[in-house]
């Protein structure tokens, strides 16, 4: 993305044109987990389509809207659907909206999404908050000229997601009696799923689920001092081999869905309970 600085400042003055709202909490919510929306009490709504240099969704399962409002006091801005590198986007209009969000305010980003299971102990349904990632993206959002005032040129990434945010995320869960992992999540391009050798590959390389998208967000959030944290639903298994059958996206959507009310009930608790 060219002229990244400019870009960022005008889409920023386009949203202050429209709204005085200063988020506290950035979130980002992924297939099939719109629900926490209706947790959220809305000022202002933007659709995509009319923020400048904000990208659009092409993905079916995702809305395209800027929500601003409250999770009980908790001032908020809800990505309502995310973009991906597979929709033809770079990573650096993948990840514009983590700019945005940031240069608004937001000191925490709260990020969600669906996953495959390359664990023998993880189930289709299963809630995953996620402890670690590995990159197996084919490009890094900070490829290219680093900007100082967005973050270092160099971060570091031992621990990109919060350990205090985990634990209180995993005292929910155990509250809540839902089923859940702290585990290691994986990112790959897409849009195909694995084969059944790249899930047995990405087994034994350490990985515990596997998605398309998050991790180039978390990348770009961890450059810009956010505080992160990650949650997972699993809508299918890979591992091991066995486990594995044809799965539509039909019905990883309806999976999440069903998963969902899980996953959005430890993300409201959470964010009330910083």
């Amino acid at each position: 993305m060219e002229n990244l600085l400019q870009k960022l400042s005008e889409t920023v003055a386009h949203i202050r044109s429209k709204t005085d709202f200063e988020p506290q909490y950035g979130i980002i919510l992924g297939t099939g987990l719109g629900g926490l929306v209706k947790e959220i009490d809305a000022k202002v709504v933007l659709e995509y389509d009319t923020i400048p240099h904000f990208p659009v969704s092409t993905v079916e399962s995702h809305s395209g809207r800027l929500i601003f409002g409250h999770i009980g006091s908790k001032a908020i801005v809800a990505m309502q659907g995310r973009f991906h590198y597979y929709e033809g986007y770079s990573m650096k209009e993948v990840t514009f909206p983590v700019r945005v969000m940031k240069a608004l305010g937001i000191s925490h980003l709260f990020v969600s999404n669906a996953a495959g299971s390359v664990s023998a102990d993880i189930d289709k349904g299963d809630l995953v908050i996620i402890k670690d990632h590995i990159d197996l993206q084919k490009e890094n959002p900070l490829r290219g000229h680093n900007h100082p005032e967005l973050g270092p040129r160099f971060p570091d990434m031992s621990q990109p997601y919060d350990a205090e945010l985990i634990e209180k995320g995993a005292a929910i869960a155990t509250k809540i009696g839902c089923s859940f992992h702290k585990g290691v999540y994986v990112s790959v391009s897409g849009p195909n799923l694995e084969t059944k050798a790249e899930y047995v590959f990405l087994n034994r390389i350490g990985a515990d689920i596997v998605g398309m998208s998050t991790v180039p967000e978390v990348i770009v959030g961890v450059h810009a001092g956010l505080k992160i944290f990650a949650i997972s639903v699993v809508t299918d298994v890979g591992f091991p081999p066995e486990r594995v059958v044809p799965v539509t996206v039909e019905e990883v959507i309806e999976v999440a869905m069903k998963a969902e009310p899980k996953m959005t009930q430890v993300m409201k608790e959470l964010i009330e309970a910083i």
